[in-house]
């Protein structure tokens, strides 16, 4: 999908595409796109890295007295959004943040997982490839455009129209995808009503990222088109399913794929299993980070098919890793627990180095679970070793601190920045009163 643009390439396609306005994009701490837009008059003052933005404006960057930051454009990122205005079509250009002295900015998501991939490229393994499946749902709005609670079909897993009433939006959320150079897998309705899935081939783990950013922005303004309102809220709504993002993933050095051992009794290599012990070990620590919101933990309940519980299989899809059955170049591991609403630079940057560790240290997994965990009680699954991830947010962030390898991941500014945010969210949900609490209260006592 990416192609390696020069700054020539790059002042020609602006040119020969009528482009008027260039959005310099980037992603803050939260995993919330921001951008700078700018007429293309000052594109040349672009590609040469001199525009310029307040970083104390943004969520988890610096202090305002060192607020001065730099927009270092990926030439590669360069696309032309398809729809626009009377006034001129507008591009993008993904960036990372540099400060003044022209060193990466050490809490810039995008340099965190650059960062992790280089590690990983030192100890022998150059390439990280990750395949994604972001879910969402479909709203109504309201007659003021404000979205409600009130999906848009009564539609279930792979059903049609006229059931599935989001057909058309979804299929114009893959003609737009594809204009723009995603290789679409395949679309479809989700188990959930107004819930739908749209999978896209897999990429280098930076570029994923950015796919997956794009991705959403594409499936929020369509939806808008159609007078709906896409969320990635992981659980919007009670008693149905939530809307997760696994996350395929798999290392390649130059002789391919690491993962894949043909002699294995699971076609797995020894060091695919390190780095699903490294996953295993590390899960309760990263998943502040790969589950970031109060609303995360709604969707890590039994019976919903979100997985709580620590342990891996090839055969069913109650664990918290999958391995899926396809073996050669395709061999990978699949983490099911993230959710759309997590930041992908960190997320993957985070399950990167937890995996790493595992081949650093020649971790082993335990005996894959071929049961189903959810009808498992209690003692059953003590017996087994399966321990659960964290049941709130709360927990999350207290393992996370004790995660010196996830942190590690992080860096010191981000996580500080990170846990003190996700702190004072946490803070805000416990001590409000919930419509729950009226409901079953007000008038028992």
């Amino acid at each position: 999908m990416r192609k390696d643009y020069t700054r020539d390439d790059i002042v020609r396609l602006a040119k020969e595409q009528d482009v008027r306005y260039l959005r310099l994009q980037f992603t803050d701490l939260l995993g919330v796109i921001k951008n700078v837009e700018v007429p293309i008059s000052q594109l040349s003052k672009a590609l040469d890295n001199k525009i310029m933005f307040d970083g104390s404006s943004i969520e988890g960057f610096v202090r305002i007295e060192e607020s001065d930051m730099y927009l270092y454009p990926d030439l590669s990122s360069w696309l032309v959004f398809p729809w626009h205005s009377g006034q001129g079509k507008v591009a993008r250009l993904i960036c990372d943040i540099h400060m003044p002295d022209g060193l990466p900015f050490a809490g810039d998501p995008r340099s965190i997982l650059k960062r992790a991939l280089d590690y990983a490229s030192s100890l022998g393994f150059p390439t990280m490839n990750v395949g994604s499946e972001p879910e969402f749902f479909l709203l109504q709005m309201d007659e003021h455009g404000n979205p409600t609670t009130e999906v848009n079909d009564q539609g279930g897993y792979f059903d049609l129209a006229p059931v599935d009433l989001g057909e058309n939006c979804r299929r114009e959320i893959v003609l737009v995808l594809e204009s723009l150079g995603f290789e679409i897998e395949a679309s479809h309705h989700e188990v959930a009503p107004g819930q739908h899935e749209i999978d896209f081939k897999y990429a280098h783990a930076l570029e994923a990222a950015d796919n997956i950013m794009t991705f959403k922005l594409v499936v929020k303004t369509v939806a808008r088109q159609f007078g709906l309102h896409a969320t990635f809220m992981p659980k919007p709504l009670f008693g149905l399913n939530g809307s997760g993002m696994h996350c395929h993933q798999s290392l390649f050095n130059e002789t391919g794929n690491v993962f894949y051992d043909a002699s294995d009794e699971f076609g797995l290599s020894i060091t695919a299993r390190h780095y699903l012990a490294g996953i295993l070990t590390h899960a309760r620590g990263f998943t502040a980070v790969t589950n970031p919101i109060v609303n995360s933990y709604k969707r890590l309940v039994p019976g919903y098919e979100a997985p709580c519980h620590i342990a891996w299989s090839g055969k069913n899809r109650s664990p918290l890793v999958r391995v899926p059955a396809s073996r050669g170049i395709g061999t990978r591991i699949e983490v099911r627990s993230p959710d759309p609403s997590t930041n992908p630079y960190l997320a993957i940057a985070v399950m990167l180095r937890a995996g790493l560790d595992g081949v650093e240290r020649k971790l082993m997994p335990p005996a894959p679970v071929n049961r189903n965990i959810y009808i498992m009680n209690e003692m059953e699954r003590v017996r087994a070793g399966i321990h659960s991830l964290p049941d709130n947010l709360r927990e999350a962030l207290d393992e996370l601190a004790n995660d010196e390898v996830i942190r590690g991941a992080l860096g010191e500014h981000a996580y500080a920045h990170f846990h003190e945010a996700k702190m004072i969210e946490w803070d805000m949900f416990r001590t409000a009163v919930h419509p729950w609490e009226r409901e079953q209260y007000l008038s028992l006592y």
